[in-house]
C-alpha cells in the first residue's frame, strides 16, 4: 500500500474531483433542438407510453458522453422526444466529455438522466450528490482498456513503471488503471497520472506526449484503427467487473415517477431495436459521426449494452469498486453504496414492458 504522505495526496487529488467536474461541465453544450421520430420506435413501443401525462409542462433533461451508445443513438433518432411529446414534456439533451461532470450538473438540477461508469457514482456518493443509480447499463468488462502507442517499449503492465499515462481523473478509466497496476504490484506513486479529456487525450497519445492513456470505447478502438496503437490490457483481460449505471437526479425521481419509468422504458425499446438492428445502427452510426465503418463495426459487436436491475452481483462489485478507492486512499471515507442504488424503477419498467421480441 501507500505510504501515509502519498494516500493523503492521493486523497486530496480525489476530493477535489467534483471542482474539476464542475469546470468540465462549463464546456458541456446543451441542445434543445427538435429531432424528427424515427419510425426506429416502435409503434406498440408508442402506445405502451400513452395515457402516461405529466401534471404540468416538465422539461427532462437528459446526459450524453461518446460517440455511440443507446443515449446517443436514441437521440440521433428521436426515441425520447417521441415519447415525451406524447404525454406533453420536452427533451433537452446535455453533452459532457466524461462522467463526472454529469454530477455537477444533477447537483445544480440541470440534468435529471444519463448514463457514467461506476466510479463517478463513487465519486458523487462521496461529493454528497442527491442521485440516485436507477439501473445497470454493463458490466464493464470490455469497457475500460489502457492503449500504447504503435511502436511502444511497453510490452506488460508492469512496464508501466515510470510512465505518464493519460486518463480523466473520477472515470471509469481512472479506477480501471489503478486496479490495472494494483493487479502488477505497482503503486499510485509508480506512474505519472496526467488528467486530460479523451480529445485532448488522444493527440498527446499520438505524438508521444504521454506513454499510454486509460480510456474507454470508441476511444481506445479508433485509436487502434487510426494510428496502429495497442491495446495493452482491457478489463476482460483482468476479469475486472466495473458496472455502468444510469443515474437520476433524486427530486426528479420523486416528483415524476411516471415520466422516470417512460425514461426507462423508452431506454430500453431503443435498446432492443439498437442489439436487433446492428448493421443499421452501423450506418447510422458511421455517417453522424464520420468514423470507419469497421471501427464502428468492432465497437458495437464488443459492447454488450444492458438495462438490468441493480442485482446483489452488481451491488457487490460496484461496493468493491468503492472500497478499492477507500483502501487506495482515493477517496477519505468509507461508503456503503447500496444508499444510492435503486431498481424500484427499472423493475416495474422492465415488468410493463415485457420481454423483447
Amino acid at each position: 500500500m501507500k505510504s501515509i504522505r502519498n494516500r493523503r495526496l492521493l486523497s486530496i487529488t480525489l476530493i477535489l474531483l467534483l471542482s474539476l467536474a464542475a469546470a468540465g461541465c462549463g464546456q458541456a453544450r446543451s441542445s434543445g433542438q427538435d429531432s424528427s421520430a424515427s419510425a426506429a420506435a416502435s409503434s406498440d413501443g408508442a402506445s405502451s407510453n400513452a395515457g402516461t401525462k405529466p401534471k404540468e409542462k416538465v422539461t427532462v433533461q437528459i446526459g450524453v458522453q461518446g460517440k455511440t451508445g443507446i443515449l446517443v443513438y436514441a437521440r440521433e433518432k428521436g426515441f425520447f422526444e417521441k415519447a415525451f411529446s406524447a404525454v406533453g414534456a420536452e427533451v433537452k439533451w446535455n453533452e459532457f466529455a466524461s462522467g463526472p461532470p454529469h454530477f455537477e450538473a444533477l447537483a445544480s438540477g440541470r440534468l435529471d438522466f444519463g448514463t457514467v461508469g461506476g466510479t463517478p457514482v463513487v465519486s458523487g456518493q462521496v461529493g454528497g450528490v442527491d442521485f440516485k443509480a436507477i439501473a445497470v447499463t454493463g458490466d464493464g468488462k470490455k469497457g475500460n482498456m489502457i492503449v500504447i502507442p504503435k511502436n511502444s517499449p511497453i510490452k506488460e503492465l508492469k512496464d508501466l513503471k515510470g510512465k505518464k499515462i493519460a486518463v480523466a481523473k473520477g472515470s471509469s478509466a481512472y479506477n480501471f488503471l489503478y486496479m490495472a497496476i494494483d493487479k502488477a504490484g505497482l503503486k499510485g506513486e509508480d506512474i505519472k497520472v496526467i488528467q486530460l479529456q479523451p480529445d485532448e487525450a488522444r493527440p498527446a497519445l499520438d505524438t508521444g506526449a504521454v506513454d499510454a492513456w486509460s480510456i474507454w470505447d470508441p476511444y481506445a478502438t479508433t485509436a487502434v484503427y487510426q494510428t496502429g496503437a495497442r491495446i495493452l490490457v482491457s478489463g476482460e483481460d483482468l476479469n475486472i467487473n466495473a458496472p455502468g449505471f444510469l443515474i437520476a437526479r433524486t427530486k426528479f425521481t420523486e416528483d415524476h415517477p411516471d415520466l422516470t419509468l417512460l425514461f426507462l422504458k423508452t431506454y430500453e425499446e431503443a435498446r432492443r431495436y439498437y442489439l436487433s438492428h446492428l448493421d443499421e445502427v452501423t450506418d447510422d452510426i458511421v455517417k453522424s459521426q464520420k468514423l470507419d465503418r469497421e471501427i464502428i463495426s468492432t465497437v458495437l459487436k464488443n459492447a454488450s449494452p444492458l438495462l438490468s436491475p441493480i442485482t446483489p452481483e452488481f451491488a457487490k462489485a460496484h461496493q468493491e469498486q468503492a472500497d478499492f478507492l477507500y483502501s487506495a486512499g482515493a477517496i477519505n471515507k468509507k461508503l456503503d453504496t447500496s444508499k444510492v442504488l435503486e431498481s424500484k424503477f427499472v423493475e416495474q419498467a422492465l415488468k410493463e414492458l415485457g420481454p423483447g421480441k
